[in-house]
């Protein structure tokens, strides 16, 4: 239980079907801050209260589990080797699949419960061999299948996600009935362990500047990028999200961590036309594939000589 409404509602209807539920309240931060910041972070003592209101409200025992040094060294450290070796990390599939349905999933069996029930939305579905299949959720706006898909065949038979065959809408009103004080409580948004939400400033923090090459397909050097770390793009995660750096297409990221320019597009242009398929460059990473929708001017980040 996260304190948030999702995983309070998930709670709810697990009572409802006739488990034995214990709530479970997940300390993944060393240093939790006492309240989050509107829709951004989570962990915070504040998200611990609301889980334990939730919890009494429902009539279930309720529990706070230790898992900060886990979280630490099995997802942020992930998340800063994962920007070091040039590639975007996913934290929530990280935390699903060694957290979540690793180290929580190992604790719950061997203190006898028979499984574990999360807010996410995403379904389960009994294969015709009987093997347990996942499936999006209903709520396309909310599906989360794509950060579970991690998890084996073992670990979906020990899981429940209640909540994937219904839109959020509903189980904010579902949670408002109930009289649950989080009905109204914001999504957690970016990346939890980061509750400013500047990624640049956490990871210059941890790896310092370290501008790339700027390589044409022959390997040459055509320029700098001193953007050096970048924060992670909200572009490559949110339908609509306005990027903020150049746009290229048909780049690749080298094994060196220099971008590859594309085939035609000279790097540099002041703009080139929208509706292309595009990568984002931010800093000297490769982030996610998008469709422009208009000109975009070139930074002046770069060293064009």
């Amino acid at each position: 239980m996260s304190g948030g409404v999702d995983s309070a509602v998930a709670a709810a209807r697990a009572v409802d079907a006739g488990h034995d539920v214990t709530g479970v309240h997940l300390a993944l931060s060393k240093t939790p801050q006492s309240h989050r910041l509107g829709a951004r972070g989570c962990c915070t003592i504040e998200d611990a209260h609301d889980a334990r209101r939730a919890a009494d409200v429902l009539g279930i025992p309720f529990y706070v589990w230790d898992l900060a040094e886990r979280f630490a060294d099995d997802v942020v450290q992930d998340f800063v080797d994962e920007y070091a070796a040039g590639r975007t990390p996913n934290p929530c599939l990280r935390c699903n699949e060694r957290i979540k349905f690793a180290a929580v999933l190992d604790k719950a069996l061997a203190l006898g419960f028979d499984a574990v029930c999360t807010g996410h939305y995403a379904q389960l579905v009994d294969g015709p061999d009987g093997t347990r299949e996942m499936h999006r959720a209903v709520d396309p706006g909310k599906d989360q299948s794509y950060v579970l898909a991690v998890l084996t065949g073992d670990q979906l038979s020990r899981a429940m996600f209640p909540l994937g065959g219904c839109t959020k809408e509903e189980v904010r009103r579902e949670a408002a009935a109930r009289g649950l004080a989080v009905a109204d409580k914001p999504d957690s948004h970016d990346v939890c362990f980061i509750a400013d939400g500047d990624t640049r400033k956490f990871l210059q923090g941890r790896l310092g500047a370290a501008p790339g090459q700027i390589l044409d397909e022959a390997g040459a050097v055509v320029g700098i990028d001193h953007t050096a770390v970048e924060e992670e793009p909200q572009a490559a995660r949110s339908p609509g999200a306005r990027p903020r750096s150049s746009l290229m297409t048909s780049s690749e990221l080298m094994p060196s961590g220099s971008l590859n320019r594309p085939r035609t597009e000279r790097f540099g242009d002041p703009e080139f036309v929208a509706g292309m398929r595009a990568y984002c460059v931010m800093g000297h990473e490769l982030i996610g594939d998008l469709l422009c929708e208009q000109k975009i001017e070139a930074t002046s980040d770069v060293d064009r000589s």
